[in-house]
């Protein structure tokens, strides 16, 4: 048993591709928790996602032990964790699960939005940050005036902060030594009555549940009953132990430290992330952690199975998803142009891809998904309010007094050069401007209220465009405000298409409008009849376009002769148009469904 003193946990926190599970990577090699032969780059990015977008999707846990100079073994508890604002309630649950954390900022780089996040994260969490600068050994690094940056956008000390290359592994054993002497050690007791964290799971098809869990007290061995106070329910322990990277059985964890539990828990509703874990039966009044503040979904979209048969699998398939990744929810609707699906609600842009992807891949479903749209809320004539997640549950116009939309606080970091192009960016977005924060000469904060509706969509495409790369976007949401919004419904062959209808500004909805039926016309194939295309606002029509009938030459036949033979075959091919026009249905392929997405300005 490795003494509380003896463990650190901590965990390493840095905006997108500052190099995070590098890092991780190179202090796995130092302490020989890999063997050389089973080492690969950014190892604890196991998913096929994550190797292919270069990018971490889901926090990773891992148990090292380091020989100290001091002559001690150390028990190191690292989490790495995601960087994308996208993925920030994985960030969450690993502080609370942590004393300490390792702030990596790209020294070619410099502070972005996303390291300032993460670091006022750290400091609500009251953990220990240490400051590191990564990627030294890029011939444009800027290691002094990066450290500056630092202490003037973190208040971190510049002289705290270690210098290290993770590619190459320079000075990365100063960076190990650092959290030795700095983190805390955890406060648990050993022999207190035992509390436990559940702060990750997922479903594994042979052993069930697979639980990942922060001893705060006490100790919990193999054979022990456990009560989780969030469910009620009670489990036999079958196997605990710790994560190195792959799972390595131990008797028992103790006050301290992190690891994983399995009690063949078939039922996914009997775990729930953020609650507490308790001896049985003795311990049910015992109080519980505080656990996780609830994420709040920022970006609703549907998903449909393209088999209705699939319904109950797709459901099975979003419960295994969501004890992953407890961050997005969902709950079923109808749709009348789909049928059965689920309203999903995501965190962000990023989130919503990744989960129609991991859906696709790791549970073979095949899906159509709608246009995302965000949350609004309606002030009815009456005077309550409503929260309405799609189109399709507006209420009567004349009902409504008022329409609310959600507002955003977003910081951009640019450089100074850039500060011109971000103002005519953000102020095209309806945004209002805030503030702006200098660190050092040549780098910004701007802040911008805006309507979250205006950056769901393309905004981060938009903002690389106009700064070259160099601009980098966090938003945190502030609240709702009055907007003069209107329903836009699109209508295929006179028919209303709800998973297609959407909500948008009165300034933009007609050009809006116009470019969806536009890009509508180029995706939908041609059918034996014509399809009318049309956008509205109530019973006005403001958009139309048609897509021509596939038609065979029916006067190819006729050499000569009198013209009236000619208008009766084309007078018969129109009747029979006509009447395939009553009869016949329009086919909407999956990628009209997202046309939607498109921005304003092409």
């Amino acid at each position: 048993m490795t003494e509380v003193s003896r463990i650190r946990n901590f965990s390493i926190i840095a905006h997108v591709d500052h190099g995070k599970s590098t890092l991780a990577d190179r202090l796995l090699e130092i302490t020989r928790t890999v063997d050389r032969r089973s080492m690969k780059e950014q190892l604890l990015d196991n998913m096929e996602l994550e190797r292919e977008r270069g990018i971490t999707i889901k926090a990773r846990a891992v148990a090292m032990n380091y020989q100290s100079p001091d002559g001690h073994t150390y028990l190191l508890n690292l989490i790495d964790t995601p960087g994308h604002v996208d993925f920030n309630y994985e960030v969450l649950k690993s502080l609370q699960a942590c004393e300490g954390a390792l702030l990596l900022v790209d020294a070619s780089q410099g502070v972005e939005a996303q390291t300032v996040v993460n670091a006022h994260l750290a400091e609500q969490a009251k953990l220990h940050v240490l400051p590191v600068l990564n990627k030294i050994d890029l011939p444009h690094a800027q290691v002094d005036e990066v450290a500056t940056e630092v202490e003037d956008a973190i208040c971190l000390a510049a002289e705290d902060a270690i210098p290290v290359s993770a590619k190459t592994g320079q000075n990365c054993e100063a960076v190990l030594q650092a959290i030795v002497d700095q983190i805390p050690a955890p406060k648990g007791d050993p022999n207190a009555n035992l509390q436990a964290l559940i702060f990750d799971a997922e479903y594994n098809d042979y052993r069930g549940v697979v639980v990942y869990i922060r001893v705060m007290q006490g100790t919990i061995s193999k054979g022990d009953d456990v009560y989780m106070h969030g469910t009620g329910s009670t489990y036999e322990v079958l196997e605990i132990g710790r994560l190195r990277p792959g799972m390595v059985a131990e008797p028992s964890l103790h006050a301290g430290e992190v690891g994983y539990l399995i009690s063949n828990i078939k039922r996914l509703q009997h775990v729930r992330i953020g609650d507490t874990i308790v001896a049985s039966e003795k311990e049910r009044r015992a109080p519980a952690l505080p656990g996780f503040k609830e994420p709040k979904a920022m970006v609703f979209c549907g998903f449909y199975p393209t088999n209705s048969g699939d319904f109950d699998n797709l459901r099975k398939a979003l419960e295994k998803l969501q004890l992953n990744d407890s961050s997005f929810t969902f709950e079923p609707e109808k749709s009348d142009a789909l049928g059965f699906g689920f309203r999903c609600g995501f965190l962000g842009l990023l989130h919503m891809e990744i989960i129609q992807q991991r859906l696709e891949r790791e549970e073979d479903m095949d899906l159509v998904q709608t246009a995302p749209n965000v949350t609004y809320r309606l002030r009815l004539v009456d005077g309550s309010e409503i929260e309405i997640r799609s189109p399709s549950q507006m209420p009567d116009p004349t009902k409504i007094a008022e329409y609310l939309e959600p507002i955003v606080e977003v910081r951009i970091v640019v450089p100074t050069d850039g500060i011109g192009a971000i103002m005519k960016l953000c102020t095209d977005r309806r945004g209002v401007y805030r503030r702006t924060e200098y660190y050092g000469s040549e780098r910004v904060m701007i802040h911008f209220d805006m309507p979250f509706s205006e950056i769901i969509f393309d905004f981060h495409d938009r903002l690389k465009s106009v700064t070259r790369g160099y601009g980098t976007l966090d938003y945190e949401f502030k609240g709702y405000e009055p907007g003069d919004l209107s329903k836009v419904r699109v209508l295929v062959s006179n028919e209303e298409v709800d998973a297609l209808s959407f909500l948008c500004h009165k300034s933009v909805a007609e050009n809006r409008g116009r470019k969806i039926l536009q890009k509508l016309r180029k995706e939908i194939p041609r059918h034996m009849f014509e399809v009318a295309l049309q956008a509205a606002i109530g019973g006005k029509i403001i958009a139309r376009e048609n897509i021509r009938a596939l038609s065979k030459n029916v006067t190819a036949k006729c050499y000569g002769g009198d013209i009236t033979r000619k208008r009766k075959l084309l007078e018969k091919q129109k009747k029979g148009k006509k009447r395939m026009k009553q009869v016949g249905n329009v086919e909407i392929p999956q990628k009209a469904f997202l046309v939607v997405l498109s921005s304003d300005d092409d």
